[in-house]
């Protein structure tokens, strides 16, 4: 079937969202507003009569002194990935993408299909790493493969894109891994059940403790960013600004009242932990967290999570997504931490086929990984 790729409409990109039933937030027009420093398009797939198909949100930044722009799909685009059964058909969704974006003066394209490859159970993680079978997640058996994904890879592969870094860590972009809750099917009690000893004992303490969880608004940002410069001072990471996050809020939520939330846990009226979550659809995500240095043994940390996530099975979520991690198995390495907290849930490692470039000009993505690299 012969598709051409067009801009399209807030409201036209929208509903295909919602047609579809998710898709990743950074692939929902607001998340064009949220990144004020790139210029941003919607675009849309249309097959021969017409009717959209597929649709993306374009990020483009300029490189330095030039007017060429590197064209980034963060988690998309949103497409019938599972319909792709050889080159032709790939080539079919990807060929029309790279005649607009080159006609936009584009001289890299990356994507990051929201395909999945492997998935580890936090069982299997939990043996491993007790055992010392493994210091890395892809050295261990997965327990669920998924080779439409697998196939996808070689086939991107072979029409010249370049496939995600394997450095250790994260590096620019989105996370290829991340860690994720399924609660379809199941009631509370079932999730809450699947959660380990210590997550059960802590969230049982928290409330014991006193500590609440409250949903805050706009009004609260200022305690929340406070919060979260003190997180970033303890954890050695270079805090967002605050302005981010009251432009993040306000293009969300003008989008969908519901999109992002603001979660506060407190005791005594002092702000402990605090969370925002997001929402498209049957998909929601834990997006950014904080935490206080003091009157951790109340684990608010753990409160304000198991509030979060009844309240996305509570929206109809199927997915809870605790973003990323690294990796790493190995208890030595400092990002270890970012799995050993979401084992605890009782959900899933999930590999996916991670962030691949398209170079339209080899010297110029070139030059232009060497600046970030630079910028660091």
């Amino acid at each position: 079937m012969s598709l051409t790729v067009r801009p399209i409409s807030r409201e036209e990109h929208l509903a295909l969202v919602a047609r579809r039933g998710h898709a990743s937030f950074l692939q929902c027009p607001a998340w064009g507003e949220v990144k004020a420093d790139w210029r941003s398009e919607s675009i849309g797939w249309s097959d021969p009569d017409g009717k959209l198909v597929g649709a993306g949100l374009v990020l483009y930044r300029q490189i330095p002194r030039l007017r060429r722009y590197f064209a980034y799909l963060p988690e998309g685009p949103l497409l019938d990935w599972s319909s792709i059964t050889d080159l032709t058909g790939l080539r079919s969704l990807l060929d029309p993408m790279i005649v607009h974006l080159r006609a936009r003066r584009a001289f890299a394209v990356r994507i990051g299909p929201p395909v999945v490859l492997r998935r580890w159970s936090a069982e299997t993680v939990k043996a491993a790493v007790a055992q010392g079978a493994a210091t890395r997640l892809r050295d261990l058996t997965p327990d669920a493969v998924h080779p439409d994904g697998l196939r996808i890879g070689e086939m991107m592969r072979t029409l010249g894109w370049l496939p995600p870094s394997t450095a250790a860590g994260f590096t620019a972009g989105q996370p290829q891994f991340v860690f994720q809750v399924p609660l379809s099917g199941r009631s509370v009690d079932e999730v809450f059940a699947g959660f380990n000893q210590l997550w059960r004992r802590n969230v049982r303490k928290a409330e014991k403790s006193g500590v609440t969880v409250e949903v805050g608004g706009p009004a609260d940002l200022d305690e929340f960013h406070q919060l979260y410069e003190t997180t970033a001072a303890r954890d050695h990471f270079t805090p967002r600004p605050r302005s981010y996050f009251s432009t993040m809020m306000a293009a969300l939520q003008a989008e969908d009242p519901d999109r992002i939330r603001l979660y506060l846990a407190r005791h005594e009226g002092e702000l402990l932990a605090a969370t925002i979550w997001i929402r498209v659809g049957s998909h929601c995500w834990y997006s950014y967290g904080a935490s206080a240095d003091h009157k951790r043994d109340l684990k608010p940390s753990n409160a304000v999570q198991w509030r979060m996530l009844t309240d996305a099975h509570a929206a109809g979520a199927t997915v809870y997504d605790l973003r990323g991690i690294t990796e790493t198995l190995d208890p030595a390495d400092h990002l270890f931490g970012l799995i050993q907290f979401k084992l605890g849930t009782g959900g899933e490692a999930v590999e996916y086929l991670g962030e691949w470039d398209f170079p339209l000009n080899p010297l110029l993505h070139r030059a232009f990984q060497l600046y970030l690299r630079r910028r660091g």
